[in-house]
């Protein structure tokens, strides 16, 4: 009997079911993404709280990008270390430990006396947020239904974004409160409460099934999917997941060196795309940078922090939209929306702020102010809409189970440089060729974005995740016969 019949006949949470998540399922995800909460927060709370801080710790345009861009230097080491520890110790353990370094990195950025003690602490939180990045995606993946990852996956994007919202809106808030110098040690405080919130939660939650399989603790993943699938559809799954594990070298321990195989060479590049063209988009500088670059279009710092939370709840919303595409359409169509669209967006603000004038009569251009401002949120829908949440849930998906846990830390390390060197390089970039100059850089990159998103990104919808590895194992492979297109599903028979 086929696989696709059995899931039919017994009405099994497969790819194309419609059977709901159990309640545990969504509790499971609901703590786990505050570890994307953390993530959205710490990214998003440093764009007002530089407002601040500039006079007390003296920053320049250098020290003000390497201020910004520690933490994500931080995250690309963070998101590399928890990919090799995933398999090791498990994703729940990872979880934990980096619930600690979240409160240890917040507090000690709240306290900093100087730019150098402000640059350490910022490296430390950066790998929490790295470490997150990597891990709560994988997670997240593995113990959710396959009908239903989809969803589950991209609530980490929504509480991503939903969590710089609250960073701007804390930011707003502080300044309005209280204004002054001060108020930043403040702003950055506040992410202890959701760490705490995050450990306590996760000591309560099991590992994934893939995990404890992986491990030869068959009887502890039979337990969690018995927790997490209907009571029909564990046999069927816990068996897919065996198969897939007994294929792969008799489960050696996985390492780096795998990639000389040719197919996984090149998927583990393909992933490492997906990961960095989001980023070269340039929409970290709009989420790190938006109020400095309201301020050098004409707008005031209450003004501009204000605006900003325009950009938070748009993201927000349009996470939304995202996760409803992700059931409606394909990972790769969406895809190439995302990229053609942030592309078109970075092309209109370069644009306006090119042939726009700064002044009129001695004032700034107020109408500049806005076409850029609405240029960021045309920009932000594309991103948070199509582009953000797709990125992260291909990088769950694509990867081998058994190497998932090291791949996506190569992946997600990739993504944090390539954010790094982008936000310590913008105050530079715009200092020196302005505003216009460094959009249109920015587009350039997006065009080259495009190209890649068209030759190399692959479909993975209405596949279990054991289904696209064998499909991505022989659309790579070149010694297949028979080589799979990307748009063909896959037929498995039991």
């Amino acid at each position: 009997m086929s696989r696709e019949k059995y899931l039919t006949l017994n009405k099994a949470s497969g790819p194309n079911s419609s059977a709901k998540a159990e309640p545990f399922v969504r509790v499971i995800a609901l703590i786990a993404t505050l570890g994307g909460l953390l993530f959205g927060y710490d990214t998003g709370v440093i764009s007002g709280a530089l407002l601040f801080m500039g006079g007390e710790l003296h920053l320049t345009p250098f020290t003000t990008g390497l201020v910004t861009s520690s933490l994500l230097f931080g995250a690309a080491f963070g998101a590399l270390l928890s990919g090799h520890c995933a398999a090791a110790i498990g994703r729940r353990r990872i979880i934990l430990v980096l619930a600690i370094i979240f409160a240890i990195g917040a507090l000690g950025t709240s306290l900093a006396p100087d730019v150098e003690w402000m640059i350490i602490f910022r490296v430390i939180l950066g790998v929490a947020v790295g470490g997150a990045s990597a891990t709560v995606p994988v997670y997240i993946a593995e113990i959710a239904p396959a009908n239903k990852r989809g969803q589950f996956v991209t609530l980490q994007e929504l509480m991503i974004v939903s969590g710089q919202m609250l960073a701007f809106m804390s930011n707003a808030g502080f300044n309005a409160a209280w204004g002054g110098d001060t108020t930043w040690r403040w702003m950055l405080a506040v992410a202890t409460v959701p760490a705490v919130l995050l450990w306590f939660g996760m000591l309560f939650m099991p590992d994934t099934p893939r995990w404890y399989a992986m491990k030869g603790r068959l009887a502890e993943a039979r337990k969690v999917l018995e927790r997490t699938r209907a009571k029909q559809d564990v046999e069927w799954e816990l068996t897919e997941i065996e198969e897939t594990l007994s294929e792969e070298q008799e489960k050696q321990k996985p390492r780096l060196r795998e990639l000389r195989k040719p197919w996984l060479f090149r998927l583990f590049w393909i992933g490492m795309g997906i990961a960095m063209i989001q980023q070269l988009t340039g929409v970290n500088t709009i989420m790190y940078y938006a109020p400095t670059m309201l301020k050098s279009v004409g707008m005031d710092d209450s003004a501009a922090l204000f605006a900003t939370i325009a950009n938070g709840v748009i993201s927000v919303l349009m996470t939304f939209v995202g996760i409803w595409l992700l059931g409606k359409i394909g990972r790769r169509t969406m895809t190439m929306i995302g990229q053609f669209g942030c592309t078109a967006c970075l092309v209109f603000i370069g644009t306006v702020s090119y042939l726009m004038p700064e002044s009129i009569n001695g004032q700034p251009d107020i109408l500049r102010s806005y076409m850029v401002l609405l240029g960021m949120l045309l920009f932000l829908s594309f991103q948070q809409g199509a582009l953000s949440p797709v990125t992260w849930l291909l990088l769950s998906e694509i990867f081998p189970t058994r190497l998932r846990g090291i791949f996506m830390g190569g992946a997600v390390f990739a993504l944090w440089i390539s954010n790094f060197l982008i936000a310590l390089m913008f105050p530079v970039l715009l200092a020196s060729v302005g505003l216009a100059g460094t959009f249109f850089i920015f587009a350039g990159i997006g065009i080259l974005g495009a190209i890649f998103v068209v030759t190399c990104v692959p479909e993975t919808r209405d596949r279990s995740l054991e289904q696209i590895e064998h499909y991505l194992h022989e659309w790579l492979s070149p010694n297949e016969a028979e080589q799979a297109t990307l748009s063909q599903p896959v037929k498995r028979t039991s």
